[in-house]
This record gives structure tokens, C-alpha cells and sequence, in this order.
């Protein structure tokens, strides 16, 4: 009885599953029959989409007919089906890649299930969770055959020291990754905090990139669009982060109180931020225009604007505007808090507007306003020419 192999591949766009077999015209003919199969030409094979409907279609066309082998397919999606969110519907190229090549052991596998899981639990942010099981996964991904419960603290410390050494990673990713480590030991194994109390590397001191007021007024009348010059006021009229622009509602903006409603942002805190006569003129055109349901600002296909979308739309922004200082949306966030400081408002209304658990949070942006720094005279302009 002949033979055919399931492998999942990335083709077009989707995830799919490749019918691999020695050529044979019964064989061929028999797949022809199962509905849905298509020829790829780059993969050199028949394939269908990777859906459980599809798969069982075709196991029924060749039952008693061929011998299916589906070991590489179905560990493939208990990977999946481990490391990927259920939420998420399409993975990219790049993670069914690295599924196929770096699968990990039953054991390890079991070990993230519970990582993610009492994430989940204690209420982590899902942006937060995805950055923690990525760095959790690629110290997995690493270990081959042994098991992450066997590695001892001067395992953890090569591993950190390989991170910044051997792969370059930046400070803020190293950080990233002593927290993902720490979790799991602590909160997943129940650990001793003192047994793994990491050393982490110093973070640099980077100022945020800002805006001049004239730049922003710039980056705003250049945007034709209706819905993108929108996005941008939005940004810059509360200071508020891309992830709180995209889940704005209809029903967050109080046009009595003039003022509007953050639900949920960093931290999971609610806040409250005034809401800008100019911007509130802004919607009521874009509403008339657009017609939103839920969401201020919802995709073609539905739901709220993507973020990445909506980053796009500052990057198109700074280009026709011919402004080169580097960063995203969130340069607008700095700016309206720099612009708020250098018009005399208290820091203190400033760490409640931007919604800052610490002071010292806020504090960053007196080292970008021009407020005290724009009235020291230069000793070169002192030199009499």
C-alpha cells in the first residue's frame, strides 16, 4: 500500500497542509477527488487549507486506499495549539517556521501550558503575556531534550549572559526575559525568590523623541484622510497610548463633561482625560462620514483599527510632512505631555492624565521641556563676534 506524508506549510497567506507521495497517478487521482485541494507549484505538491473539516474530508478519501502519515502534522499543532493563542486565528510564516524546526518535548511543552495559563490567572495584560512567553519559549526552544525544571541558577545566568554576549539582545529585551524566568520559577514552580534573584543589566537613559507644536500641527493638515487625521488628533489631544486609541468606544466619549473615558489601559486602570473642542469637531465629521458601530475606529473587516495600522498611518504622516525625528504614535503621548509641562501644568495633573503609577514615570519629560533648559543663554552667544 502506498504511502502519503501531512506536512503543514505556509503558503499564500494561510497555514496549509501539504499531501506529499511518490508520483502516482491512482493516488493522484484520488486527490483530485477531495474538495478544496489545489496544486502548489513553489511546494511542488498538492495541498489544502489547514483546517480539521479539510483534513478529515481528505482521511476519508484515502482510508483503505494508502497509508497516511500524520506524526509531523499533529506535533506541529500540539505546538500550535500550546504556543499560540486561541484568539488568534492567522499565524505568520515565520512562526509555523519555527513550530516546524524547534518543536519542543512533551515535558517543556507542558511547562509553558502552565506558564501562560497562571499568567492568564493572575491577570496579566495580553501584551504582557505575549512578550513573556516569547522569552520563555526561546530559552525552550534552546534546551533541546532537557528539562527547564533541572536548570539551576548558574544555568539561568549563562543563559542571560549568551543573551547579551552571543546575540546582541538590548537591555530592555534582557529585562524582558529575567521577568519571564522569574515568573515561571516563582509564581509556576513555587520557588524560593531568593534562589533566583537574577542580576539584571543597566537600562540606558534615553530621552523620548517630541514633537514641536508646529510639527504636530504639520503632521495633522497634511493627512487627507478623514479617519487617519482623526487617529493622529486623538493621539495627541489626550496623550493617549496606540493600544487606548484603537479600543476607543462610541460610548467613552462624554461630550457633556467634555471629557473621555479610558477603560482598561496599562495596569488595567480606568482614567479620565478632557476631551478637546477641536477633537470632539473632528469626530463628529468623522461619525457623520464613517458610521462606526462599537468602536471609534474599526477595521474594514470589523472589530477595532489594528495598531499596526494605525502606526502606519503616523510613519505615511512624518514622511509627507518631512519630519525625520525617529518613533511611532507614541511620540505624540511625549509630546502632549512635554507641550502640558511647558505651558505651566502641575507634573502632578500630568501623572494623572497620562495614567503613571510613579512620579518618576512623569518626571522623564523635565528633561525634554524647554521649559527651565529655553531660557539658559549659551556661553557661545555670550562671545562678542
Amino acid at each position: 500500500m502506498l504511502t502519503i506524508v501531512l506536512k503543514p506549510f505556509h503558503h499564500s497567506g494561510e497555514e496549509c497542509i501539504g499531501i506529499y507521495f511518490t508520483r502516482n497517478n491512482a493516488i493522484t487521482e484520488i486527490v483530485k477527488t477531495v474538495p478544496h485541494t489545489k496544486w502548489s507549484r513553489t511546494h511542488d505538491c498538492w495541498y489544502i487549507a489547514c483546517k480539521k473539516e479539510y483534513y478529515v474530508l481528505l482521511a476519508k478519501a484515502f482510508e483503505n486506499k494508502a497509508n497516511v502519515e500524520t506524526a509531523i502534522l499533529k506535533t506541529y499543532l500540539q505546538q500550535r495549539k500550546a504556543l499560540v493563542p486561541v484568539t488568534q486565528k492567522m499565524i505568520p510564516p515565520a512562526t509555523t517556521t519555527m513550530l516546524l524546526q524547534f518543536p519542543l518535548n512533551e515535558a517543556n511543552l507542558t511547562a509553558i501550558v502552565k506558564f501562560r495559563d497562571m499568567l492568564i490567572l493572575k491577570g496579566y495584560s495580553s501584551n504582557t503575556i505575549k512578550n513573556y512567553c516569547n522569552e520563555f519559549h526561546q530559552l525552550l526552544r534552546i534546551l533541546g531534550d532537557r528539562f527547564v525544571n533541572d536548570l539551576k541558577k548558574e544555568h539561568i545566568l549563562s543563559y542571560l549572559l549568551w543573551l547579551l554576549e552571543k546575540r546582541g539582545c538590548s537591555e530592555t529585551k534582557v529585562h524582558t526575559s529575567v521577568n519571564a524566568i522569574k515568573f515561571y520559577f516563582e509564581q509556576v514552580l513555587d520557588r524560593q525568590k531568593e534562589f533566583y534573584d537574577l542580576p539584571r543589566p543597566k537600562k540606558p537613559f534615553k530621552l523620548p523623541s517630541v514633537l514641536a507644536e508646529e510639527e504636530v500641527l504639520q503632521l495633522i493638515q497634511q493627512v487627507k484622510n478623514t479617519k487617519h487625521k482623526t487617529i493622529l488628533m486623538a493621539g495627541y489631544a489626550g496623550g493617549l497610548r496606540v493600544s487606548e486609541i484603537i479600543h476607543l468606544k462610541i460610548n467613552d466619549i462624554d461630550s457633556k463633561r467634555m471629557m473621555i473615558h479610558i477603560h482598561g489601559a496599562k495596569g488595567k486602570k480606568d482614567r479620565m482625560v478632557p476631551l478637546s473642542k477641536k477633537l470632539l469637531e473632528a469626530l463628529r465629521m468623522y461619525y457623520l462620514a464613517y458610521k462606526p458601530k462599537e468602536y471609534i475606529f474599526e477595521s474594514p473587516s470589523g472589530g477595532s483599527y489594528s495598531a499596526r495600522s494605525a502606526q502606519s498611518i503616523l510613519q505615511d504622516a512624518k514622511k509627507e510632512a518631512g519630519i525625520t525625528k525617529k518613533g511611532g504614535i507614541h511620540m505624540l503621548r511625549h509630546s502632549y505631555a512635554t507641550h502640558l509641562m511647558e505651558s505651566g501644568t502641575d507634573i502632578r495633573i500630568i501623572q494623572e492624565l497620562l495614567g503613571h503609577n510613579s512620579i518618576r514615570t512623569t518626571m522623564l519629560y523635565t528633561h525634554v521641556s524647554k521649559k527651565d533648559l529655553g531660557r539658559i543663554e549659551s556661553p557661545l552667544d555670550k562671545l562678542k563676534w
